[in-house]
């Protein structure tokens, strides 16, 4: 039978496929996919106990989400983003920013279109744009994971649509700097593109990195669109939700693209995301620290590879980006890491890294004790291969 021939131009789901390589190696502790340990708010589950004892339960609903959700994200947009949604923004409740990115490049491209990912680019994004018959085009950052603006610039075309970018970042853990967010969302202004913001790790910052939205520009809502989600902060991983913020312009056109994947966010998933945004940040906070912790943990052993790898230390998310000094096939790496050493990464080139053997590491859903062996059974790993 016919398989699509758009489809099979797309990259394999490497998550899917790394827990494979996993599950045939039992005992085998996981750096590998982006979640963390702990669970969703009490607040959230309390919320859903009595789900479905109205018969309005189990109608349909808006397609933007509940009209209670939707004010409690205009609140905290404004108190925590500086994001004013009375001039010229529209909220749409997704089930995850991953739907939502989907939705707004069926909304902004069409064939042929071009869509400027930064590199190392997150992977469902790259997949989402040649599964609408445009073409991803790449531009590099520095040794640091950092935007060089000059570059994004020499990447515009007349087929260019948006420009994407990813901070707190995912795979590379790096935080774009306000100057250099505010530098990508003139650029859009000055060329009519679409700046595309995902913020799903907007919480996940150390030191002295700060979080900045790009939405918050004066003047920047033609052309600004937002992505968040409650899968990191909240815990809410497998709720599927998260939401967007876009241009008034775009309103008709995210609808149908709603309609017609959705028709609604589900009602139990939002009942459960608004009692999470009430009990608010401080509860994604108070999780920090124990992160924070594990970070310097695996910041003073990847010291230790500093001779067989470059390791930038970047400040937000839970994410490590290492380039091994091997002309080794990344993935082949990560097959020996899991059946020789018992321990998962996820390899750079899912994240279009090629020029190297690169390797995304996570530490959000380990606690201290198994990220020390997990570390130590990676870099045992390393130093055997590299």
């Amino acid at each position: 039978m016919h398989v699509s021939q758009t489809m099979s131009s797309v990259q394999p789901a490497i998550i899917p496929v790394v827990n494979e390589w996993i599950r045939d190696n039992p005992d085998t502790l996981s750096l590998g996919q982006g979640m963390v340990s702990y669970p969703p708010p009490a607040s959230a589950m309390q919320a859903i106990q009595h789900f479905g004892v109205q018969p309005t339960d189990h109608y349909y609903g808006s397609a933007f989400g509940m009209p209670a959700l939707l004010s409690t994200i205009e609140t905290k947009l404004l108190s925590e983003n500086n994001i004013d949604c009375q001039r010229g923004y529209r909220i749409m409740v997704t089930a995850g920013s991953n739907m939502a990115f989907l939705n707004v490049l069926l909304a902004i491209v069409d064939p042929g279109d071009e869509v400027i990912l930064p590199l190392p680019y997150y992977f469902n994004q790259e997949m989402a744009v040649r599964m609408l018959h445009c073409s991803p085009v790449f531009v590099p950052t520095d040794i640091d994971y950092q935007l060089q603006i000059d570059q994004l610039r020499a990447a515009i075309t007349t087929k260019t649509r948006a420009i994407v970018t990813v901070s707190p970042n995912n795979p590379s853990g790096a935080v774009y700097p306000e100057a250099a967010l505010r530098a990508v969302n003139a650029l859009c202004r000055e060329h009519d593109l679409y700046h595309i913001s995902d913020e799903a790790y907007e919480y996940f910052t150390y030191d002295n990195a700060r979080h900045f939205s790009p939405a918050s520009i004066a003047d920047a809502q033609a052309h600004t669109i937002s992505l968040y989600s409650l899968s990191k902060a909240y815990g809410f991983a497998s709720w599927r939700i998260g939401y967007t913020v876009i241009p008034e312009a775009l309103v008709s056109s995210l609808l149908k693209a709603q309609d017609t994947n959705l028709i609604c966010p589900p009602l139990i998933t939002q009942h459960a995301a608004l009692a999470a945004l009430q009990t608010g940040m401080d509860y994604c906070k108070a999780q920090l620290q124990p992160l924070s912790q594990l970070r310097q943990h695996i910041i003073s052993q990847l010291y230790d590879l500093k001779d067989v790898c470059h390791a930038p230390i970047t400040e937000g998310a839970f994410y490590f980006l290492l380039k091994l000094n091997t002309d080794r096939n990344d993935l082949d790496v990560v097959q020996r890491l899991i059946r020789d050493f018992k321990v998962a990464a996820i390899p750079g080139s899912a994240f279009g890294l090629t020029d190297g053997c690169y390797l995304r590491v996570s530490y959000g859903m380990l606690n201290q004790t198994s990220t020390t062996l997990a570390m130590q059974q990676l870099i045992a790993g390393i130093r055997a291969l590299v």
